[in-house]
């Protein structure tokens, strides 16, 4: 069945108005629906099939958003807060307007891959424990791992204060340097880990979220759109996580 929208919240949703906006905008019979001036801000319109303009420009209107994000270090991940900047300040109005919410965290001092996503549904599904979706850190520790350590993530842990870790992948990079793989993503737990074989942490940073990698043109705090090919090879992931 064709998904009908009210005129003024379709044009809301693009993030390049408010809803009072897009009705101003539709009353002043600004806005076409095919080539037809509308002026009723709760008339109804199927995005998908009909062609539309707003104060001259053609519209285009998607459900969801869904964006890259390489996360500095010293920005929250978090949608807002009166002291410090977040994830979001980094986006232009437009974005920042269609409510799109972080799917996992990252510290403040943790860079790297973000995903950011107004699609609740697959936010869920890559954040639940069912899922076991892999996300890969490089770190900068300490010391350097061995072949103790590498036995001890594989193992899974048991931390001090009681944190119950699973079976995680390390693999030795070089001196000081190393990639964690983790199928869960408990408070601090790439740097807990490490800090309970000795190896503290003096950087972290996320390279992949399942099959989505970071982009490697993408500088500290830019983002990008994902791509038609990612979120296919996402919904597989989450697909092929149900089926198991």
């Amino acid at each position: 069945m064709a998904e009908q929208l009210r005129l003024d919240k379709l044009l809301a949703d693009t993030g390049l108005w408010s809803r009072k906006e897009a009705r101003e905008l539709i009353r002043r019979g600004q806005v076409t629906v095919d080539g037809a001036v509308v002026r009723r801000p709760e008339a109804k319109v199927d995005p998908a099939r009909s062609a539309l303009t707003a104060a001259g420009q053609p519209v285009q209107w998607q459900k969801y958003t869904y964006i890259m994000l390489n996360k500095p270090v010293g920005v929250l991940t978090a949608t807002e807060d009166r002291r410090q900047p977040t994830v979001l300040d980094l986006l232009p109005p437009e974005l920042r307007r269609r409510e799109l919410r972080p799917v996992g965290r990252l510290d403040k001092d943790t860079e790297g891959l973000l995903l950011l996503t107004d699609d609740g549904a697959m936010a869920h599904r890559l954040l639940s424990p069912k899922s076991h979706v892999d996300k890969v850190y490089c770190a900068e520790t300490e010391g350097t791992v061995d072949e103790d350590d590498i036995a001890a993530f594989a193992a899974g842990m048991t931390l001090e204060d009681g944190l119950v870790c699973q079976s995680a992948g390390l693999e030795r990079l070089g001196p000081g340097r190393c990639l964690v793989t983790l199928r869960e993503g408990k408070f601090h737990q790439v740097k807990r880990m490490l800090a309970a074989r000795g190896k503290p942490v003096r950087a972290l940073k996320r390279l992949s979220m399942g099959p989505l990698a970071l982009d490697s043109a993408l500088a500290p705090g830019a983002w990008r759109p994902l791509t038609e090919e990612e979120l296919r090879q996402l919904r597989e992931e989450m697909d092929s996580c149900l089926r198991k």
